[in-house]
């Protein structure tokens, strides 16, 4: 039940606009060919901006144990690309929302969320999104 109040409150304080513009961006990537991944890409992470309790972006060679596409070399370089092309404004609008909602007290929380995002927004090839739970599970299993 809190996770859905806090989805709905996150909605409301910026997820909606910051969803809108990760699925924008992934639009213009699916224009060109090799801007597929990154656009299929930005429509998951869209959908976890749009509701992101309950869920969190992990390192897929966290959660696997291995590397893959994504998390080695050429994961790197799609980070570069990705940084100069849409990352740098993604991070920036997720800045601008933590910084109106630092105003206030009780927005304070999802400042920090949106600040968290920002760091995604910068790099987020070689990332999943994944339930809480399984990201909790990996980890205690990683410790083991």
């Amino acid at each position: 039940m809190l996770r859905l109040i806090g989805n709905l409150i996150w909605f409301v304080l910026g997820g909606f606009f910051m969803g809108l513009a990760w699925w924008f961006y992934g639009l213009l990537c699916f224009i060109s060919i090799i801007g597929i991944p990154w656009g299929r890409a930005c429509f998951v992470i869209g959908k976890f901006m749009f509701w992101p309790f309950g869920r969190e972006a992990v390192n897929r060679r966290m959660m696997t144990g291995r590397d893959d596409l994504g998390t080695g070399c050429l994961g790197m370089i799609g980070n570069v690309i990705w940084f100069v092309v849409a990352g740098l404004w993604l991070a920036i609008g997720h800045l601008f929302w933590a910084l109106a909602l630092f105003i206030t007290i009780l927005g304070i929380p999802f400042g920090i969320q949106h600040v968290k995002l920002a760091g995604i927004a910068l790099f987020p090839i070689g990332k999943s999104v994944v339930l809480s739970e399984v990201a909790d599970a990996t980890r205690a299993a990683r410790r083991d």
